[in-house]
This record gives structure tokens, sequence and C-alpha cells, in this order.
């Protein structure tokens, strides 16, 4: 099994028996959710931007406006940090110390870089419209040159990466004797069902919505 390598900067220190290298449980979270939040410091203060990714191989993608700050820095080649976490679960011990969540976290980090071929634009575009909602792509009107030329893509080569994970009860059975309640309690996010626009009434939802994301779905959300 590949593993990114352990290094200064992604080794985990504490809590390091949670810690887990290999690609494909690092690809596995990163897949599993929309939202990523990017790190990086701009004229001596740290940033931290919560953005829509996604993932091809070994590299992250995000986009947002060419005018942001985000962009400009680290399209300057300026490093970056970009974490993925799911909330799964809120874990009660018999003391407020042992206390904990189950979650599953990635860390990974490398060198952003503007996407600027513009067949790889659209490709990637495509690609991330498919994750969102497969088969919507084409049923859309096509982006405007204004559109596009307000509209940036960044590229990350993952460098290093490291995941962390907990789950199951709390890890104190030393303490069962205590009268207290003590276990876990099972959190997700859920995927409601779809609210169509007031002026939408003559077109019908005909494609997936996120079915490769890791969360609830209540009836008809799919």
């Amino acid at each position: 099994m590949s593993e990114y390598s352990k290094t200064e900067r992604n080794r985990v220190k504490r809590g390091h028996k949670r810690a887990l290298y290999d690609h494909e449980t690092v690809h596995a979270i990163l897949d599993s959710h929309f939202l990523c939040h990017v790190g990086f410091e701009l004229d001596g203060q740290p940033h931290v931007i919560p953005t829509s990714f996604w993932r091809e191989g070994n590299r992250l993608y995000w986009h947002g406006s060419s005018a942001s700050r985000m962009v400009r820095h680290l399209a300057a080649g300026n490093r970056a940090c970009v974490t993925v976490s799911h909330l799964d679960g809120l874990v009660l011990a018999r003391s407020a110390f042992s206390h904990s969540a189950n979650y599953r976290s990635v860390v990974c980090y490398g060198s952003p870089e503007l996407v600027t071929d513009d067949a790889e634009f659209d490709r990637q575009m495509i690609l991330f419209m498919e994750r969102l909602a497969p088969g919507r792509w084409p049923q859309l009107r096509p982006m405007t040159a204004q559109e596009r030329k307000a509209t940036a893509m960044l590229v990350m080569e993952i460098e290093e990466a490291a995941a962390k994970v907990r789950a199951g009860a709390p890890g104190d059975p030393e303490e069962a004797s205590w009268p207290v309640w003590a276990g876990h309690v099972p959190i997700s996010m859920v995927q409601g069902t779809p609210v169509i626009a007031d002026d939408s009434a003559s077109a019908s939802m005909d494609h997936g919505l996120m079915q490769g994301y890791d969360w609830s779905r209540e009836q008809g959300a799919e």
C-alpha cells in the first residue's frame, strides 16, 4: 500500500496512533466531502478560507474569483495547507477530561498553481460538476467569455499529507463503575430534498445529486 512520506511537517505527534498516511485512506476522506479549508500566510497574517474542491489523482483543485486575494497570493508560488474534516460523533466519557469526538480528517501540503490551459480548465469544471450533479453540465447555459475571465482555478499537487481518524466508544474502561452514562452519539450531514425555484416550474430535474459524497440523504434527495 503506497503512503505519503512522513516528514516533520506532516507527521502526527499528538494522538499518533490515530494517524494514517496511506493514499487510499487520505483520498477516500478527501473524496467524501465537498468542502475544504485552504490555509496560507499573507504578510505575516494567517488566513483560512473555506471553499469547494475536488480531487483527480494526486492533485486537488478549487476555483474562485480571479480578483480574490487567495487566488492571487497562491498563484504567485506561495505554499498552502488544505484540510478536510468530518464530524462523525460526540464521545461522552465518565470524566470531562476523557470526552472526545469521532472524526475523519486530512491535512495536505503543497504549492498551488493556476490552471492556465483552456482545455484543461474546461475539463476540470466538467469533472467538478459531474461530482456535484452528474449529467447536469450539458443542460447548462455555456459560460460567457466574461464569466470565464472572472473565474480562476488552482491546482495543488499533494506533496505531503496525513489523515487522522477516531471512531467508537470512550477510552475509559477503567472508570466503568462510575454511575454516569457513557458512549458515543453518531452525527452525520444530511442532504435534504431539493426545493424548486419559484420560476423553474417548466423544468424538471433529471440528473443525480452529489452521489459520491459521504452523508445521509432524505427520501427523494438523490
